[in-house]
């Protein structure tokens, strides 16, 4: 799929999803709505199994909300799309893995968008930074996972500072996995670990992704008793699939299994 802002290619039941709107890649509602059509797409489609989203241009990842579509009349309550802002923040079911490849300046929903992918690849370059407080407004999805992946009084200086914080720094705190020299090598490691994981056991990743996702609101007993009882649908699907048979099977055989997906 291609539109004025997005390109999207497909290699090896990987989805790289490159958005392309100058000069900042900021998101205006249009925007978010397909992003969302296109993420909402890669769930939905069995031969992909992994997701890369990365930006173009060289000063910026992404700005975030687009103040000037805003000031032209976007509502910031208005319709972002069946994923919400950015196609991912909100996207439900989406039980495959997401990598962000980053560079450049991440602000604001730019920021969350990296934060709503399970991996993050940075750039030296990269800056991450929720300028939301000098507009007197809330960055609400950082808000709410920021104290979640880092330490709770780092998260409340970025959120209520505003500052930037390198990639260097986001990797010391656990929120960047990686940083390396420049885009084309982050773009490099993006593909590296998404063809590794296009290889793997899809189910026993949307297992993985649906378990995290609920147990973040429960107990650890609670979270447990939905997994060993197979209450998660995708567990189940896991616990009575093929590909369960397979993997044991090619354990005892001494061969790489093959997986199916179902």
């Amino acid at each position: 799929m291609e539109t004025t802002v997005l390109q999207t290619h497909r290699e090896d039941g990987v989805l790289e999803v490159t958005l392309d709107r100058p000069k900042a890649n900021a998101i205006d509602l249009a925007t978010s709505r397909a992003m969302g059509e296109v993420f909402a797409g890669f769930r939905e489609d069995p031969d992909l199994r992994v997701a890369i989203l990365r930006t173009a241009g060289d000063k910026f990842f992404c700005a975030g909300w687009d103040l000037k579509a805003a000031a032209g009349g976007d509502a910031v309550d208005g319709d972002y799309g069946v994923g919400g802002f950015g196609g991912l923040q909100e996207l439900p079911d989406l039980n495959k893995p997401v990598i962000a490849a980053v560079h450049g300046l991440a602000m604001g929903g730019g920021f969350e968008l990296a934060l709503s992918c399970d991996l993050i690849y940075a750039s030296e370059s990269t800056q991450f930074g929720l300028p939301e407080i000098s507009a007197g407004t809330l960055a609400d999805a950082a808000t709410v996972k920021l104290p979640k992946r880092m330490p709770y009084h780092v998260a409340m200086e970025l959120l209520l500072t505003g500052r930037w914080m390198s990639a260097t720094e986001a990797a010391r705190w656990g929120v960047v996995n990686e940083v390396l020299p420049d885009d084309e090598a982050v773009r490099a490691r993006a593909w590296k670990t998404a063809r590794l994981l296009a290889s793997g056991p899809p189910l026993v990743f949307a297992a993985i992704k649906e378990v995290a996702r609920v147990a973040e609101s429960l107990t650890f007993q609670e979270a447990m008793d939905l997994v060993t009882n197979s209450r998660l649908p995708t567990v189940a699907a896991l616990y009575t699939s093929e590909d369960e048979k397979e993997g044991a099977k090619a354990f005892a055989e001494k061969r790489r299994p093959v997986w199916k997906g179902r």
